[in-house]
């Protein structure tokens, strides 16, 4: 038992060290972008040495799979706690009203833009985003087409794909205009939003 308690504590000692650096990681990359935000500076916010941020990420590359990765098992989460019977628009709003993230897992909206102007020089981060965005329309998809009594939208055929790919894209582009135009006119985002997304839930007649 005292083996199993030492092991225990070793994996907590190992997560929170993990949940610092990547913390840390994050603030960085807002303040400084990618290319600005050393190792060592991650180090310093993180008030730990260099060298123990290697024995867990090799690379700001690896830092940044794991970020996204997390983000994705928040983006599950929240799809597979959807209903027909909520008002999804108001969910949208509400996440666009965000400052910062609710879950501590989730990015904020500067760093999924850093992310994204990252993916168009790193092939590696492309293709990690790419996982992610197939994976997301997967979620979204199944949500769609699950009848309404699972708690679903009753979609079905050629319709689930690109109705996913188009909530996807909606989400996407609300993260950049909330950081382009946080002024935006709340009474008219809410109006698109609720035409919107009842086009997107509501079955092809």
């Amino acid at each position: 038992m005292s083996n199993q308690r030492q092991e225990s504590k070793a994996a907590a000692r190992s997560r929170a060290q993990k949940e610092r650096i990547l913390a840390a990681a994050q603030a960085c990359f807002v303040e400084s972008g990618f290319h600005g935000a050393s190792m060592a500076t991650i180090a310093e916010t993180a008030e730990m040495s260099p060298g123990l941020i290697y024995r867990y990420f090799d690379s700001k590359n690896a830092i940044i799979l794991e970020i996204i990765e997390r983000q994705l098992t928040v983006a599950r989460r929240r799809i597979r706690e959807l209903h027909c019977s909520q008002n999804l628009s108001s969910r949208i709003f509400e996440y666009f009203e965000e400052k910062e993230p609710r879950e501590k897992d989730s990015i904020n909206h500067a760093l999924y833009l850093e992310i994204s102007a990252q993916a168009t020089r790193d092939p590696q981060i492309a293709e990690a985003l790419q996982r992610y965005d197939a994976a997301v329309c997967s979620e979204l998809g199944g949500w769609l087409s699950h009848g309404r009594a699972e708690g679903g939208c009753g979609l079905s055929g050629e319709t689930v794909p690109v109705r996913a790919l188009m909530l996807l894209s909606l989400i996407e582009g609300l993260k950049l205009r909330g950081s382009r135009e946080p002024d935006l006119d709340r009474r008219l985002l809410q109006d698109a939003l609720d035409e919107m997304v009842n086009l997107l839930v509501t079955p092809a007649e």
